[in-house]
C-alpha cells in the first residue's frame, strides 16, 4: 500500500561535500522540492542539530524532508519519510513517505516487493563520488524504470541539463543541485 503524500519531481541530496552551501541551496529549488538528509559523518547530536536547522529552511520553502534513518527515527525526528535501501524500509509507517536505493534488477524487485514510494535508481551517470564506477547510463536506466511499480527518481550524475536530455522529470542530485 503506497502513501497518498504527494512525491516531488526533485530532490537534493545531502552530505559531508555539499554541507556548507545546503541553505543556499534549499532556498533556490523549486517550491515543494525534496530533501533527503544523510549526514552520516556526524555524531548523533550534531546530526540532530544540523537536521533541525536544515529542516526548519526545508519548511520555509514547503518542501518534503526525508531521513536516510530508521522510520523510528523519522517520526521522533519530524521528517516526512525514510531513504534507504529497500529492506531497510520494512515495515512500512502510516504517514512516512518510503524511498529505496537501487543499482541493478535485483534491488529494484525488492523496492516493488517492500511497496516503496519511489525508487532513487543510480547511478544514471558518472559521480564526483564515484568517477570511476560503473554506470547505468541512459539506455539501461529506462530499461530498469520500466520494471518499477513506482515512480523512478534518476539518481547519480545528474543536474537540471541532463534530467532535460534524459527526458526524465523525477531528479536528484548532490553537486548537481548544490
Amino acid at each position: 500500500m503506497q502513501n497518498s503524500i504527494s512525491l516531488p519531481k526533485i530532490w537534493l541530496i545531502s552530505d559531508a561535500r555539499n554541507d556548507s552551501v545546503l541553505e543556499k541551496a534549499l532556498a533556490e529549488l523549486p517550491r515543494g522540492s525534496g530533501f533527503i538528509y544523510r549526514h552520516s559523518h556526524l555524531g548523533d547530536p550534531e546530526r540532530w542539530e544540523r537536521f533541525r536547522a536544515l529542516r526548519c529552511v526545508a519548511r520555509a520553502y514547503e518542501h518534503k524532508v526525508v531521513i536516510s534513518d530508521s522510520a523510528i527515527t523519522a517520526k521522533e525526528w519530524g521528517a516526512d519519510g525514510v531513504y534507504g535501501a529497500p529492506r531497510s524500509l520494512w515495515p512500512r509507517r502510516a504517514g512516512l513517505l518510503h524511498l529505496a536505493t537501487a543499482h541493478n534488477l535485483a534491488e529494484l524487485g525488492l523496492a516493488n516487493r517492500f511497496g516503496v514510494d519511489a525508487v532513487l535508481l543510480s547511478p544514471v551517470f558518472s559521480t564526483r563520488s564515484h568517477p570511476e564506477g560503473k554506470t547505468l547510463g541512459a539506455a539501461r536506466f529506462r530499461l530498469l524504470a520500466r520494471h518499477s511499480r513506482t515512480p523512478v527518481i534518476a539518481l547519480g550524475g545528474m543536474n537540471a541539463q541532463r534530467a532535460h536530455a534524459l527526458g526524465w522529470p523525477c531528479w536528484a542530485a548532490i553537486d548537481g543541485l548544490s
